[in-house]
């Protein structure tokens, strides 16, 4: 979803082009829903894999699609090998991991000027020289009820009353993921307020949904692994509430403009927070956060822990609403 805002001025400044994103597969609904996006080309790599020979190969078959320029956003090396390979004259992106000669229109990168992430992708749409175009335009998504429908269908979920979503994930690691109980805590909460809580995320986050459920919430519907990234984006939208860590499916929920209560630890809402008025940014300032780290460094998890249910059932809007 941050890469939207690029994508909206890359079409305002060239409204023929046609846009491919080379992403991986499970990308591929998502990006449907971006009107900007003409194909979607799955990168085939797991993270961290070099895999030289294929990645030679997919650029090769890349050429005879001859596009003007390539814009990578990942600042690996690994990444800026397909479109070399591709032989695309522009090949735009941050310098990092040596990868001049990769990259033809390698900037240099101003994190005082562009501190949201947000704001370093879209600067990529401009030529080299030229500030970034203000104000940026929000990511945003719109689902229709005749969208949504089905996905409620299918899982046999009603609106009959207003609707938590709890996104309890956080693929980069566990110093973002606020405790198991204190979800399962806030659930009864939400339902003793008259809500439904459904839990959605990948099949990563099955047990963590299951853990949430077995702790007092034998109600709230545990989604996790059962959808795809589609289905989720369908009933995130029907969410009165989203109550989330800082993680992709935050990001959905934000460019959905639902209302949302954002939980942040070893992460900064300084570098990646939720574009929208709808959500409230709820954090503990302590020393050592935010750390950046996958696991808490000191061990206590101060962060997250001190960040208690009660703190957050406050936040609860009184109101809830479509």
């Amino acid at each position: 979803m941050l890469m939207h805002p690029l994508l909206a001025r890359l079409k305002q400044r060239h409204p023929d082009s046609f846009i491919d994103v080379l992403a991986p597969a499970w990308t591929e609904e998502l990006l449907r829903q971006m009107p900007e996006v003409s194909n979607t080309i799955t990168n085939p790599f797991p993270h961290g894999s070099l895999q030289l020979a294929a990645r030679f190969s997919l650029g090769m078959q890349l050429r005879n699609r001859y596009y003007d320029q390539a814009i990578v956003l990942p600042n690996s090396l690994k990444s800026a090998l397909v479109p070399f390979f591709a032989g695309i004259p522009i090949r735009t992106g941050y310098v990092g991991e040596m990868r001049y000669g990769l990259l033809n229109d390698a900037r240099k990168l101003d994190k005082h000027a562009l501190p949201l992430m947000v704001e370093r992708f879209a600067q990529l749409a401009e030529l080299p020289r030229d500030a970034i175009s203000r104000p940026l335009p929000q990511p945003r998504l719109l689902v229709s009820q005749e969208q949504s429908q089905p996905v409620l269908d299918k899982f046999g979920l009603t609106l009959e009353k207003p609707v938590a979503v709890f996104c309890p994930g956080a693929e980069y690691g566990p110093a973002k993921r606020w405790p198991i109980p204190y979800f399962a805590e806030l659930a009864q909460h939400l339902q003793q307020q008259g809500y439904a809580v459904w839990i959605v995320g990948s099949r990563k986050e099955q047990e963590i949904g299951d853990k949430i459920v077995a702790l007092g919430n034998l109600s709230t519907r545990n989604l996790c692994g059962s959808t795809s990234l589609g289905d989720a984006i369908s009933l995130l939208s029907c969410a009165s509430l989203v109550v989330s860590n800082d993680s992709g499916l935050m990001h959905i929920a934000a460019a959905l403009d639902r209302p949302m209560l954002a939980l942040y630890g070893s992460s900064s809402p300084g570098f990646t927070p939720p574009l929208s008025q709808q959500a409230q940014i709820l954090k503990i300032d302590i020393a050592c956060s935010p750390c950046f780290k996958r696991e808490c460094p000191l061990g206590h998890f101060k962060c997250m822990k001190n960040l208690t249910p009660q703190m957050v059932a406050e936040h609860i809007p009184a109101s809830p609403s479509l």
